[in-house]
């Protein structure tokens, strides 16, 4: 491939890495000259069809995600029988190589790669689609603390029918969700399980599982619980917990939950984000592999290796390229690398085999007999000399026979006396990783197990099945028992149902129970729905505490506040602000508060509103006037009072100028709404 064109368009250059499936190359688009990563599909499987139909969903399913932290597919295509996608190039290393340099990451910097991981997976869910293989592989690290999620080959839209067969398991054994291993069937959650076993390999260094092969890898991650991660505040290893449980309706309903949840959890313990290294187990390689001399041999040669051809056009130079000598002081890359497909028949047991009798081989053509010649006739020499020969030969047989007799014997002897017996060593207290060390010493296997305990710290033996000084067989079974510390009270979503609720806290032995007192009022919460856990969650508890379990009353009523005396504006204001719905209700006259000044509302201030209920009826008064008093007075001089004032005139009996009032339809001093008709009798 290297040195080959694709399509008249993308030059393949140097190795890049090798997968289960595919392999990467650095390459050229040399129509647009920019350098690219060019995934080429194994030729194993490229005449499969199943498999390259997955291969080329991979590209339609990233086209879909536009985020940061996807790797970018740009183009894909099959040129004879190859097929391949054309992606952005990551300038870096991967997190497998930042694990191999360092071992394990402190807490901070695996929350801050976690949340990166995350949040590209959340934007997936969004989108209906799951990866189906995150691993430290997939997760591409470059210049500037850059994090990508890569290798979307194994996504499918949650509600298309699942491309995994039922006979097949597709994945990378290590990261398997338990629902992968036991009926194939993936969503976001089974994302939710690998990425907590992402998160545990970082705190600890390796992975929760591993094993001789990939089907007991697989068993462990069906019937065993993920240890707990030891060394690490006690909210981060609930994390791992919660993300890894078996059960998939445990743990967090997607990416975006869990990423939630991290954020929570950095927040509480006052963590800040840190800056993603690049990893520098690549450049060591190289710079190992270029100081190194490795040892001549004839594969250090030049080999002549034929371009991709394309179509019908004209051949290329056939360029020289070197081979790579492997470097036995170049260390080789740790944990699980390529993506694998298991077939599930290899879960059931081996059926009994039928072995067939040999057959005989066909006898050869008797050979023709040869006319024996009489024996010579021997001397007594002879013959005394051929009788001693016998005898020593006897003799050095028997004796053979009889020291190699009394070696078995002896050897047999002290194996089933002494040999075979071995003594479980006390391992109560000591941590998990020096009991299980001592066990193996001792030539015995074990299984581990955790408990919550009040007295013992997390990490350290509680007890061991047979107990210490007990004389067992090579290879017996051993059964330890590691704290767990106290529990910790689980974190519960507001707003899931009791059960739920009752359910978590049980998992992880502890009480339940409703107290009325403790329900609170929640805007968000509906009514009857879980708030919150009392102890809050995350709390390290006594065994068999009983956790509170804070119901949602609904939202809390409010009382119509009280405006009289505002103006509208200021009333419809302040009733928004407290939530109501104000409603105008026109103007009524009033002598208690000024023109424009709101008289009351209704319902009254200081009514409590239901929720659903929260229209308020705002009343203001009339642009009222005070009448003046004009009895006495000439008409001509009283109509002038009273029509300046704003009111309306009307004379009975005698309307002559020079007439005198004696009586006005509204007393002076009232006040009424201007332009009110004030009816004056003169004589």
């Amino acid at each position: 491939m290297i040195g080959g064109l694709l399509e008249q368009r993308y030059r393949v250059g140097t190795l890049v890495a090798r997968g289960g499936m595919s392999t990467v190359y650095r390459g050229v688009d040399t129509r647009l000259e920019r350098t690219v990563a060019i995934k080429v599909m194994d030729p194993r499987f490229s005449a499969d069809p199943q498999f390259v139909a997955r291969f080329e969903r991979e590209a339609r399913a990233a086209a879909k995600l536009h985020h940061p932290g996807v790797v970018q597919v740009h183009d894909q295509g099959v040129d004879e029988d190859r097929v391949y996608l054309v992606m952005e190039l990551v300038e870096g290393g991967t997190l497998r190589d930042l694990l191999n340099s360092r071992g394990k990451l402190d807490v901070p910097l695996a929350l801050t790669v976690i949340e990166k991981v995350l949040s590209p997976l959340a934007a997936a869910h969004r989108a209906d689609l799951v990866h189906r293989d995150v691993k430290p592989e997939n997760v591409l690290i470059g210049p500037g603390g850059t994090v990508k999620v890569a290798d979307f080959g194994l996504v499918r839209a949650v509600s298309t029918v699942g491309v995994t067969s039922d006979t097949m398991i597709l994945g990378t054994v290590a990261y398997l969700s338990p629902e992968q291993v036991t009926t194939g069937t993936t969503d976001a959650r089974s994302d939710v399980y690998s990425a907590g076993v992402l998160l545990y390999e970082m705190l600890t260094g390796t992975p929760p599982y591993v094993g001789d092969n990939a089907i007991s890898v697989a068993y462990r991650h069906v019937n065993d619980e993920v240890p707990v991660v030891p060394g690490v505040p006690a909210e981060v290893a609930e994390l791992v917990r919660r993300a890894t449980r078996k059960e998939p309706f445990l743990r967090p309903a997607d990416a975006e939950s869990f990423l939630s949840e991290v954020e929570t959890v950095r927040a509480k313990l006052g963590i800040a984000g840190v800056d993603v290294p690049m990893p520098v187990a690549a450049a060591a390689a190289e710079e190992a592999t270029q100081h190194v001399a490795a040892p001549p041999s004839p594969a250090e040669q030049t080999l002549r290796v034929e371009p991709v051809r394309v179509g019908a056009g004209a051949p290329f130079a056939d360029p020289t390229v070197p081979v790579q000598r492997p470097n036995p002081l170049v260390p080789t890359v740790a944990g699980p690398q390529g993506t694998r497909a298991i077939p599930r028949a290899d879960f059931l047991p081996p059926a009994g085999l039928n072995a067939a009798a040999p057959q005989s081989a066909p006898l050869s053509a008797p050979a023709r007999v040869r006319a024996k010649r009489p024996p010579k006739k021997k001397t007594p020499e002879q013959l005394y000399e051929e009788m001693r020969a016998r005898s020593k030969r006897q003799f050095i047989t028997w004796l053979s026979v009889v020291v190699v007799a009394a070696i078995i014997i002896g050897i047999s002897s002290w194996w089933f006396a002494i040999g075979r017996v071995t003594t479980v060593p006390s391992v109560i207290g000591k941590d998990e990783a020096t009991a299980t060390s001592m066990i193996e010493e001792a030539a015995l296997k074990y299984t581990l197990r955790t408990e919550n305990s009040d007295t013992v710290p997390s990490g350290q033996v509680l007890s061991s099945d047979p107990p210490a000084g007990t004389e067992l067989t090579r290879d017996d079974l051993v059964r330890i028992v590691v704290s767990a510390g106290k529990p910790v009270v689980p974190q519960v979503n507001a707003g899931v149902e009791v059960a739920a609720a009752e359910q978590e806290i049980a998992s992880v032995g502890l009480k339940s129970e409703l107290d009325p007192a403790e329900d609170a009022f929640s805007d968000r919460v509906p009514k009857g729905k879980v708030v919150t856990l009392k102890p809050a969650p995350g709390t390290q508890v006594p065994i068999g505490s009983t956790v509170t379990i804070v119901l949602s009353k609904g939202s809390q009523p409010k009382p119509v506040p009280s405006v009289t005396g505002k103006s509208k504006d200021e009333a419809f204001a302040e009733l928004s602000a407290a939530g109501f719905e104000p409603v105008d209700g026109g103007e009524e006259s009033s002598d208690k508060v000024g023109p424009g000044k709101v008289i009351r509302t209704d319902p009254p201030a200081g009514t409590n509103m239901p929720p659903n209920n929260r229209r308020v009826t705002v009343v203001v008064s009339a642009n009222v006037i005070t009448v003046p008093q004009v009895e006495g007075k000439r008409v001509k001089e009283a109509k002038e009072i009273l029509e300046d004032a704003g009111f309306k005139v009307e004379v009975q009996f005698n309307d002559r100028d020079n007439a005198r009032v004696i009586n006005q339809s509204v007393r002076a001093g009232e006040r009424v709404p201007k332009d009110t008709k004030i009816t004056l009798i003169a004589v």
